[in-house]
């Protein structure tokens, strides 16, 4: 572990971490330290790597979002696993709390999204609205209490702040959420979004990979960690 960033996996073309909340994937312009950063870092320490070390994006978390993540440690894994994504082979499973308790307890979500960089906001409009980008996601409803429900939701594209915008939308926004919740959440509630699993096929062997992170003991997520 190195500076409270978990090793989940590691080889020759992979690395797999579990990302802490609250700190940003990429440089940002808040100047805070990044994983992406921290990582290479610790690459260069741990391997004493001369120069630059290569480390590929393949995919994002909100800052507030926490949980799996999956790099690529090398410029073919970058491409192999960015192909995947593109592909929509790159499953990825998150466990999140939404207030209140939907009608449906199993439903497929299907919005148009359009990112207003300025504000880093996004919001569901109409589908010819220029700009606009389709958003896919499942979900189920695990267990309802204190008036929240836990939900296990299967993303299907990998738009910004997807899940918060498409359950704000249907009038389920998430517990803590300070973007898209304002009018329900209190400031200083933390973001109750988890990266819980991540499945794809290496990208050098003919293997389905699983990546899972446990859930942090931290209410309301502690509400249902029985489940």
């Amino acid at each position: 572990m190195l500076n409270n960033v978990k090793i989940l996996y590691e080889d020759n073309h992979l690395l797999v971490v579990e990302k802490p909340v609250n700190i940003p994937v990429q440089e940002d312009r808040t100047g805070d330290k990044d994983l992406l950063t921290l990582l290479k870092e610790d690459i260069k320490q741990r391997y004493n790597k001369p120069g630059n070390v290569f480390l590929g994006l393949v995919h994002r978390l909100d800052r507030p979002v926490g949980g799996v993540m999956v790099f690529a440690k090398t410029s073919k894994a970058a491409s192999r696993l960015s192909e995947q994504v593109r592909a929509r082979g790159f499953k990825k499973t998150y466990l999140a709390v939404a207030h209140g308790i939907p009608v449906k307890q199993r439903d497929s979500l299907e919005h148009y999204l359009l990112k207003d960089s300025v504000t880093n906001t996004v919001s569901v409009v109409e589908a010819d609205t220029p700009g606009a980008k389709h958003a896919s996601l499942d979900y189920i409803v695990s267990i309802s209490a204190d008036g929240l429900s836990l939900v296990k939701i299967n993303l299907h594209t990998g738009r910004p702040h997807q899940i918060r915008v498409q359950f704000a939308a249907i009038g389920h926004p998430l517990y803590g959420d300070q973007k898209y919740g304002v009018e329900i959440n209190k400031p200083g509630q933390q973001l109750a979004l988890w990266s819980a699993e991540i499945i794809c096929k290496h990208p050098t062997r003919d293997e389905k990979m699983v990546f899972r992170s446990k859930v942090p003991d931290i209410y309301p997520l502690s509400l249902f960690e029985d489940t």
